[in-house]
């Protein structure tokens, strides 16, 4: 069987030829503003910070793309979702076990648009034959054909992409309004965040260069700037300056590089020009954070290029590599991209590469934090993998086969109380750390002079911020710094097996990178730095996971070893808990069906803590 429906590169939303006029950096407040029953203000805020689980990567059928796979679900009913309601997701009643914390809704700023004419009745271009068929199409074939026919051939030929329901700018404003509003609807200070955001998807010879764009404050653009005004992530750049030196407040984060065809932790600019001092500045400010992992892959690390870390083969996504001449290079992975961003930090004074870390699903069925793995009963991309008889055979053309699809990431950050302005803040400073799907918790901070142990959770962190600096932060010290790190399970979730730091460095033109393993479950932690293996095999016939080894928590303090003051370097954490089954053995017990033979049935979740960086100029 045989699949089309993607977000990507190759899929339904492509990048557009400039078709339009630039827009103008109007930023006023939409009218009619919703305000929430209490401000930001009346929160309580927490020093210490708490750590917030969220989505920053989700489409509902505002999206045209997620709209043709079938989903006709609001920007609304994904928050409903999102705070815990059951409601109708591709074709089924469905809730996730717990409710996030926060959400980004990031719907494509291209052919919005269309949507408005497509989901509402009564607006004008609703009831064009065009839009009607759309609307009745009885299966993904006849949709993906009728996009082909409407948008696909007349962007190919050079014409305009738009069907003719569309209404032109002020259908795109009406959207943005309607999705302004939903936002400020469901945000519920101290209790659910709703963060402004869009997505702005640029593809350039099918490399992904999609960002998510994430506002402070209801202080917005009149329409949101996207790749049909510009697919050069400059010419984005450019429009987010403009709306900051309007007083607007926005960063953007790049989605999965495993896609990127080499054009994200890029050698040029996208016009192949080299890369200046001032395209690394620009770079650094308008982007602080990068997506490590969604459905489509983890995008730290895979074997082919890392063979020396012993945990690279996780979600890799392999069969990325079969369609739309996209190939592994090394230059795709995020591990590679702050190893460049070092060697632009020596050679020009300024990393342009220097990202957190955010997970998200860029799930197209409007099913935000619908990551974990004994519930991915309704698939991700609507009609292309609705059913697990779909999913155990079907390939997402031009993207991947269904059966390497992972249910997703999510973002923890670190913030002083659950409010729009405090999360926002501390995903501008890195405070962040993504997971595979559990929410286990990930700290870490980079010092001198921490103790072996603290009398309370409190004593860390506090010891942490004054003598030290967090995840996203800059050590300044002279000496080799020490990481103080931690982490505690997932509350529904199996044990830790260990703690790592992976460690960064550029050195005499090379690029390096070194994993070591600092804390591990048990005692099993040898004086040579390798852990003894741990057997914690999942029951096949079941899927549950080992509840009696491991540990609830891991704290340890690890000096490097290897430091030199005079090389520029980076430090993050990663946290390994113990195997859990994948989704796809649940589809078999569940629903009988067969996956091929090399389809994994277990895997080891992870956590990625923000780096820490050591700068020498």
């Amino acid at each position: 069987m045989r699949l089309l429906l993607a977000c990507g590169a190759s899929g339904l939303i492509i990048a557009l030829a400039a078709f339009a006029p630039a827009q103008q950096a109007v930023v006023t407040g939409p009218e009619h503003e919703v305000l929430p029953a209490i401000s930001d203000a009346d929160v309580p805020q927490n020093p210490l910070k708490e750590a917030y689980f969220g989505e920053t990567h989700l489409h509902t059928g505002v999206s045209m793309d997620a709209f043709i796979g079938g989903n006709r679900l609001t920007p609304d009913d994904a928050y409903r979702f999102a705070q815990g309601e059951e409601i109708m997701v591709n074709g089924s009643m469905h809730k996730i076990k717990r409710p996030l914390d926060f959400v980004a809704v990031t719907d494509h700023s291209e052919f919005m648009g269309e949507a408005y004419s497509l989901m509402n009745p009564g607006a004008p271009g609703y009831d064009d034959p065009i839009a009607k068929s759309f609307r009745d199409a009885p299966d993904l074939e006849t949709a993906l054909g009728l996009y082909g026919k409407y948008v696909l051939t007349p962007l190919a030929g050079g014409g305009d992409p738009h069907p003719s329901f569309f209404q032109g700018q002020s259908a795109v404003e009406t959207t943005w309004r309607r999705n302004y509003e939903a936002t400020e609807r469901n945000y519920k200070p101290g209790k659910f965040t709703t963060i402004h955001a869009y997505e702005w998807t640029s593809a350039p010879g099918g490399g992904n260069l999609h960002r998510n764009i994430l506002f402070r404050d209801t202080n917005l653009p009149k329409v949101p700037f996207s790749s049909n005004e510009g697919d050069d992530p400059e010419e984005l750049w450019a429009w987010m300056k403009a709306q900051r030196d309007a007083g607007v407040k926005v960063f953007a984060m790049p989605h999965n590089p495993n896609e990127s065809k080499g054009l994200l932790f890029t050698e040029a600019t996208l016009s192949g020009k080299p890369i200046t001092r001032e395209y690394a500045a620009t770079r650094a400010a308008m982007e602080p954070l990068i997506e490590m992992m969604q459905i489509k892959g983890n995008s730290e690390v895979v074997p082919d290029f890392w063979p020396n870390d012993e945990f690279a083969d996780f979600e890799n996504a392999r069969s990325l590599q079969d369609y739309n001449d996209r190939k592994f290079m090394k230059q795709n992975f995020v591990r590679y991209g702050l190893g460049r961003g070092l060697k632009y930090k020596t050679d020009l004074g300024i990393n342009p590469f220097k990202y957190g870390f955010v997970g998200g699903t860029d799930s197209h069925n409007g099913a935000p934090g619908n990551v974990e793995e004994d519930n991915w009963t309704v698939g991700s991309h609507g009609l292309a993998d609705q059913t697990a008889e779909i999913r155990a055979a079907a390939i997402l053309e031009g993207e991947m086969k269904v059966s390497d699809l992972s249910p997703g990431a999510i973002t923890g950050v670190w913030a002083t109380s659950n409010t729009r302005g405090a999360i926002w803040d501390s995903m501008a400073a890195k405070e962040t750390f993504a997971t595979s799907g559990p929410r286990m918790k990930v700290r870490a901070f980079a010092g001198q002079g921490f103790a072996s142990s603290y009398a309370s959770y409190a004593d860390m962190v506090r010891d942490g911020y004054a003598k030290g600096v967090p995840m996203g932060g800059n050590y300044t010290g002279t000496r080799a710094p020490q990481l103080l790190v931690w982490a505690v399970k997932d509350p529904i979730g199996p044990n830790l097996d260990r703690i790592q730091i992976v460690k960064g460095w550029y050195e005499n033109g090379e690029i390096k990178d070194k994993v070591y393993n600092v804390v591990a479950s048990g005692n099993r932690l040898r004086a040579d730095g390798t852990v003894e293996p741990i057997n914690a095999p999942i029951d096949l016939k079941t899927g549950k996971f080992n509840t009696t080894k491991g540990s609830a928590e891991l704290m340890g303090v690890w000096t490097d070893p290897d430091y030199d003051p005079n090389q520029n370097a980076y430090y993050y954490i990663r946290v390994l808990q113990l195997p859990t089954a994948r989704w796809n053995l649940y589809d078999e017990l569940k629903f009988g069906v067969k996956f091929q033979p090399d389809v994994k049935k277990e895997i080891v979740e992870r956590a990625w803590g923000s780096p820490i960086w050591h700068e020498v100029n």
